[in-house]
């Protein structure tokens, strides 16, 4: 079978030995295609993974084999996260399932980028979901990242009426946006690219260019009776997203910091101490999250449609570099 493989700095397609079931609780999946996520770009641009992995977790597939006491079948197309936390240790008891130690070791093997995927027994217990008819692979494919933006909502414990913020509108920022409306809360949003902020604004966001902050500000404080927004979500992992976030997040309020900073400046803590900001961070979802994210999709009530653009799995290193360049909002590769 193909694979996508990583190979210092290139994605390089090797031919490996097909999988196998041999015996063990789970699945053999034909992968029909898999979503290029944000963390697999930082991987490969930051040479965080070994020469020789398989990157790619975001994926629709179609089982071919399969031993298990659940009640999927073989001709089945599924979707599927990839990590399943314990539930029962510190990190689970207190809702921080994606530390938990479980969670990290649990993933599909070889990884989403390859033509045939093992999925545990696990994964079909508690993350996996059969694809309704009426929806494409490309817009199920975000069940994963969805799932992501809404546990990061749920840790702001944001209560009706409060107004969010949105900094950066790639695909997770678009994607956020559109979960915060289906959960009823008043969205605006920000970007330095004119393409972005239009797109935004035609997906019933309130988007604004945030190259002049002060004027930006301006147009916050007056959406917003002069508070500022009760919590910004930081989903730009540019520097100048945090002095966004905090010249906007009103006395009192919340910033979720969803992306990673090239720098690590961090927080003046002065800032956070006379304002009385609470700064968190959110990360991967429980089962709970994707289940709500599976209903908010097949439903209808998260917009998806026309984010993605298709790559071939011998076209990946083409979707790798659009992605980094930013000519292109969201890769998914079909398999």
């Amino acid at each position: 079978m193909k694979t996508a493989q990583v190979y210092q700095d290139k994605i390089v397609i090797k031919d490996v030995e097909d999988i196998k079931l041999d015996g063990r609780k789970g699945a053999i999946v034909r992968v029909l295609g898999c979503g290029l996520c944000g963390s697999d770009i930082v991987k490969f641009k930051h040479k965080i993974v070994r020469d020789g992995a398989v990157l790619g977790h975001e994926i629709v597939a179609e089982i071919i084999e399969i031993n298990s006491d659940t009640d999927f079948k073989s001709g089945d197309k599924i979707v599927t996260s990839h990590h399943i936390p314990c539930g029962e240790c510190k990190y689970c008891r207190h809702g921080n399932v994606s530390m938990c130690m479980h969670f990290k070791k649990t993933n599909i093997i070889p990884g989403g980028f390859s033509e045939k995927v093992f999925v545990s027994e696990e994964h079909l217990k508690n993350v996996a979901y059969k694809v309704p008819s009426g929806i494409s692979d490309e817009e199920i494919s975000f069940y994963e990242p969805l799932g992501c933006c809404i546990r990061a909502i749920k840790r702001c414990a944001l209560i009706p009426g409060d107004t969010a913020l949105i900094v950066g509108l790639g695909s997770i920022g678009l994607l956020m946006g559109e979960a915060l409306k289906a959960l009823g809360y008043k969205v605006f949003a920000c970007d330095l690219i004119p393409e972005r902020i239009s797109l935004a604004n035609k997906m019933g966001l309130q988007a604004f260019s945030s190259r002049n902050l002060d004027e930006f500000d301006s147009i916050i404080k007056e959406k917003t009776q002069d508070y500022g927004v009760d919590c910004v979500f930081m989903t730009s992992g540019a520097d100048k997203a945090i002095d966004t976030a905090l010249k906007t997040v009103r006395q009192g309020g919340k910033i979720l910091v969803f992306s990673s900073t090239p720098n690590n400046n961090g927080y003046p803590n002065n800032e956070i101490y006379y304002k009385e900001l609470t700064v968190l961070g959110s990360y991967s979802p429980s089962p709970q999250d994707l289940k709500d994210s599976y209903e908010l999709l097949t439903t209808g009530k998260v917009n998806v449609k026309n984010l993605t653009t298709t790559y071939s799995l011998e076209n990946i290193q083409q979707a790798f570099d659009d992605t980094i360049s930013n000519k292109i909002f969201k890769a998914y590769i079909r398999i």
